[in-house]
């Protein structure tokens, strides 16, 4: 069997190596792997055409300074494709890529499935996104289990396929406290986990106001200790740019680490930490998986707030909120992204236990019924596809 897949973020990329397991495990013959991966697929065995990290933009501000250069890659991927003629071709996220690349292959290639994997956010915003998405994409895995019916309605098949941060590993409670006694963080000490983002974009925008909102909570909690983990993509700025938090922020450095112990040491953090500031993404289920109370914060550029703040159909954004269907996660978008919001939202966490049990709550419930306990979400994922192909 031949894939040519195609994801375009570190987080398309997990998805992407779970797929490609599945796929093996399920598939009788050998699996013939092309396309664009990061080191996780690429582990797997695909052999990337370029450099996934040229993909990972988000944002009409930040697309647009690179649009020129994205679209030689949209041809560059389209022609590949074309020339390879495989089984199916499988888009990973990524919209604004992805799914330009599957209306250039559909167009010449009306026959070649079409696959992608995490339905758009029509339940959110521009919900016309999906007849337009119908139109060179076949079938859908989604990663919500309220998701289908927008893609069927729409003209797609598509199956709830579970989330893969269900069946990830986290930490023990010994690895937690091995975690602290690295770093000399005392046992009673409160620690925050802070998650600015893994786009250098994004951590231009949130570093300066999650450092101002952090200077009340370290001065009425001066035990308070910060631990940030970082990205490649982001990490040799990073210092620089938390210089005037408070606290003497620890910084978990991907670079120059064996991925597993970077993997690891990252799990622990979560574990140990007591409660989170993070970006809004799916950062918030990993949370959620290591039950880690969290406040999630989020700003565009100006021009890209405008226009989603036009388009948004709902009343959050954060996923916990809406898998469980409460609003436990307080979150502070755009214009309300703002340190003297954010800094009483982290002391309630810190200081109310009620406000935990709450959170703790609505995390439980969101794990179940993103399939913890149920089949592997990469199984699940290849054995949807095969069902097509």
């Amino acid at each position: 069997m031949r894939v040519f897949l195609v994801a375009g973020e570190p987080s398309g990329d997990r998805l992407g190596a779970a797929l490609i397991r599945g796929l093996k495990q399920l598939h009788s013959g050998p699996v013939e792997l092309h396309g664009i991966g990061g080191p996780l697929m690429q582990a797997e065995g695909l052999v990337s055409l370029f450099p996934m990290e040229e993909l990972s933009v988000m944002g009409l501000t930040e697309i647009v300074p690179r649009l020129r250069s994205l679209l030689a890659r949209v041809s560059q991927t389209a022609e590949a494709v074309i020339d390879l003629k495989p089984d199916a071709l499988i888009t990973i996220d990524s919209p604004e890529f992805s799914l330009r690349v599957a209306a250039r292959v559909k167009a010449r290639a009306e026959t070649l499935p079409t696959i992608h994997y995490v339905a758009p956010t029509v339940w959110a915003w521009r919900p016309k996104r999906a007849a337009k998405m119908a139109k060179s994409i076949d079938h859908v895995l989604a990663l919500l289990p309220f998701e289908p019916p927008y893609m069927e309605a729409a003209g797609m098949s598509c199956d709830f396929v579970g989330h893969p941060v269900t069946t990830e590993p986290v930490a023990s409670e010994a690895e937690a406290a091995a975690f602290r006694a690295r770093h000399g963080i005392a046992d009673l000490a409160p620690l925050i986990l802070v998650l600015p983002g893994s786009r250098r974009g994004e951590v231009e925008r949130l570093a300066p106001v999650f450092g101002a909102g952090l200077q009340p909570v370290l001065a009425a909690h001066p035990a308070a200790r910060l631990v940030v983990p970082t990205t490649e993509a982001v990490a040799g700025g990073l210092p620089a740019k938390l210089s005037d938090w408070p606290g003497d922020p620890i910084i978990l450095d991907p670079r120059g680490q064996d991925g597993g112990a970077f993997m690891a040491e990252k799990r622990a953090a979560f574990a140990a930490a007591d409660v989170a500031l993070a970006a809004s993404g799916t950062v918030s289920l990993e949370l959620a998986a290591t039950a880690t109370p969290m406040v999630i914060a989020y700003d565009f550029s100006w021009l890209t707030r405008k226009v989603i703040a036009s388009m948004l159909r709902v009343d959050t954004v954060t996923l916990v909120n809406l898998v469980s269907d409460t609003r436990a996660v307080p979150e502070f978008l755009g214009p309300d992204c703002r340190a003297d919001r954010i800094a009483p939202a982290l002391r309630r966490l810190i200081e109310n236990d009620a406000a935990r049990r709450d959170q703790l709550d609505a995390m439980a419930a969101t794990m179940l019924r993103l399939g913890r306990g149920g089949e592997d979400p990469g199984l699940r994922a290849a054995r949807s596809v095969l069902s097509v192909i």
